[in-house]
């Protein structure tokens, strides 16, 4: 069974209109004080200091110096033979650890729906137990995600290391 065939009908390969609470423009809080964005979101200084953002994605440091923001980059391709998955418990382990102390993360990737999209849905599987269409399900309601077909596969590998299945 193909992890497609899994998802609710409701998924499909246009996003939903974006309803998450945005504290920053172009990016949406998908789990509380965790927000999926783009790269404007990732690169606007004013707002990240403002709401006291901890960055989690792939743009270069330089652009946090100078800012109480701590960073994790992480290079990624967006493409269904990258391999994102060696990323998956070193970005859920940063941001829980942000998450734990009362911080907010921001995860980004060029377009804030897929590349950042994956290690979100990869954290609260790793972190709360979810399965990945629970995952999907609960980001969906805030922010329209579409991980390309290589990282959903990623997740299914993912769920069955977790619970054991498939």
């Amino acid at each position: 069974m193909s992890y497609t065939s899994k998802l609710p009908a409701s998924w499909n390969d246009t996003p939903p209109p974006r309803k998450g609470k945005a504290i920053i423009s172009h990016a949406d809080e998908v789990w509380p004080r965790l927000y999926i964005g783009d790269q404007n979101s990732a690169e606007n200084r004013a707002d990240l200091t403002k709401h006291r953002l901890t960055a989690n994605g792939g743009v270069e440091p330089d652009i946090y110096e100078c800012m109480e923001i701590t960073y994790m980059g992480i290079e990624a391709h967006d493409s269904c033979g990258f391999d994102m998955s060696v990323n998956f418990r070193a970005a859920a382990d940063f941001s829980h650890r942000a998450l734990s102390r009362g911080g907010k993360v921001l995860v980004h990737c060029h377009v804030g729906v897929s590349r950042s999209a994956t290690l979100v849905l990869a954290y609260l599987m790793l972190k709360h137990n979810l399965s990945p269409v629970e995952a999907i399900c609960a980001v969906r309601q805030n922010r329209g995600v579409i991980p390309n077909r290589g990282f959903l596969r990623q997740l299914i590998r993912l769920d069955g290391q977790l619970f054991g299945k498939h």
